[in-house]
């Protein structure tokens, strides 16, 4: 006879809706990390940007250079200025997958500790059951034997 546990199927549905919100958490960590990436990479961009304008200056430049730099700047700080928010929504959406998953890993740990509690409970009315069975045999070979 082996033990069978009775929340076994709602066990399984739980730790099926933990892999779903790992595989969630983990696809806006990506996320969020391509957009923290993009993020970083326009700003890398725009400093490169005023370096090269300023030491460009400093060696005398025309005025359409310095409206054209000018214009691509005010473009790239638009940019930024998206992909901040970018970063804001994606992190604020990461957190959220994060505590989701966090909830179903209780949820599944619970159901865990309930099969473990129910499995020893099992095992200890086995136990029972057989000490009884062989008290009972003892006692009928005694009887038998006495007589």
């Amino acid at each position: 006879m082996t033990y069978q546990f009775r929340f076994q199927k709602v066990m399984d549905i739980k730790e099926d809706e933990k892999e779903k919100s790992l595989a969630e958490y983990n696809q806006s960590v990506n996320d969020f990390e391509n957009v923290a990436q993009k993020l970083y990479d326009s700003l890398k961009q725009k400093e490169v940007l005023e370096e090269n304008t300023l030491s460009r200056l400093n060696q005398g430049m025309q005025v359409q250079e310095i409206r054209h730099y000018q214009q691509f700047v005010n473009n790239l700080e638009k940019t930024i200025s998206h992909y901040q928010k970018l970063v804001v929504m994606t992190r604020s959406r990461m957190n959220e997958k994060q505590v989701k998953l966090m909830k179903h890993n209780i949820e599944v740990k619970k159901y865990e500790k309930l099969k473990e509690k129910q499995q020893e409970d099992y095992q200890i009315g086995i136990k029972y059951i057989e000490n009884k069975y062989m008290d009972d045999l003892s006692i009928q070979t005694y009887m038998y034997r006495g007589n």
